[in-house]
């Protein structure tokens, strides 16, 4: 279904704008197996020293997660989830009042989240994983990234075959939304993710990439995450520490093509590029 675009993303009391160019969100994972920074911020405090640095560097939202979901991941329990992600959460908003989002497919760690101060739930599985979140969603009116993934995190690589990967990824993340709609959640708390790296293989995500304007035109705020990716290495033979020159040039095309936000690692050279990239942009209008 293609809607009137929004310019605006409602997340609890919180109204997120993106008129002139997209927003920043850092990554900050809690998880010792994440696929770039694993182990770097398992402790309480590095993990917040470093959310508190990205807000610093220009990050409009820090996106905390708990559970790796690289290729190939398993699962983690729901309390050990919590374990990771409450305590970080709760510190980095009592001491920043920051935007903070929590990536989990989990209500019950959703929940907690949202207890101490995230705006933001942040889902893989677009609330398909547990049928509970969308109730926490909608009790809070938290906002919510929908995100496309064929399979789960542990499978999803095993040969993903698409007839046109543009197509369905739309469709599905529209009958996401409209479904949600029906069951009660509001439409201006939703955005979409096309999952880049989730179930696809390196010519999907650069096909994605390409016709990314398909998920624009929905008028749904679009997510995208494209920094350190697999598919940088594959093309380019980097290793996932020598990705940033690539993944700016991937995200410098989304900026050309409208999306809402930006998710990455390096925040201070991501907002750097979102800048000029917006900038030459407006001017091309």
């Amino acid at each position: 279904m293609k809607r009137k675009r929004t310019f605006s993303w409602k997340c609890r009391d919180r109204i997120l704008t993106f008129s002139d160019h997209p927003l920043i969100m850092g990554i900050l994972n809690v998880t010792p197996d994440s696929f770039s920074d694993g182990g770097c911020f398992t402790e309480k405090e590095a993990a917040v020293k470093h959310g508190i640095r990205l807000l610093e560097e220009g990050a409009d939202i820090i996106d905390v997660g708990g559970e790796s979901t690289r290729p190939g991941a398993v699962g983690v329990t729901v309390e050990e989830e919590i374990k990771r992600v409450v305590p970080v959460v709760d510190e980095l908003f009592r001491k920043t009042g920051g935007m903070i989002s929590v990536d989990t497919r989990k209500a019950a760690v959703a929940e907690r989240a949202l207890e101490v101060g995230a705006c933001i739930v942040n889902d893989v599985s677009a609330m398909t994983h547990d049928d509970s979140i969308k109730s926490v969603v909608a009790k809070y009116g938290a906002g919510v990234i929908l995100m496309h993934m064929r399979g789960t995190p542990k499978d999803m690589q095993n040969n993903p075959q698409y007839e046109n990967v543009v197509t369905e990824v739309s469709n599905y993340l529209n009958k996401r939304v409209d479904d949600l709609v029906m069951e009660g959640l509001t439409l201006e708390t939703m955005a979409i993710d096309p999952g880049i790296g989730f179930g696809k293989t390196v010519e999907q995500n650069l096909s994605l990439l390409a016709g990314i304007n398909v998920l624009v035109d929905t008028g749904l705020p679009v997510v995208v995450g494209v920094s350190r990716k697999s598919f940088i290495g594959k093309i380019t033979g980097a290793p996932v520490d020598r990705r940033l020159p690539g993944s700016l040039a991937a995200l410098a095309i989304c900026v050309t093509k409208g999306i809402g936000v930006i998710r990455v690692h390096d925040v201070q050279e991501s907002k750097q590029a979102v800048q000029i990239a917006a900038a030459l942009t407006q001017q091309r209008n």
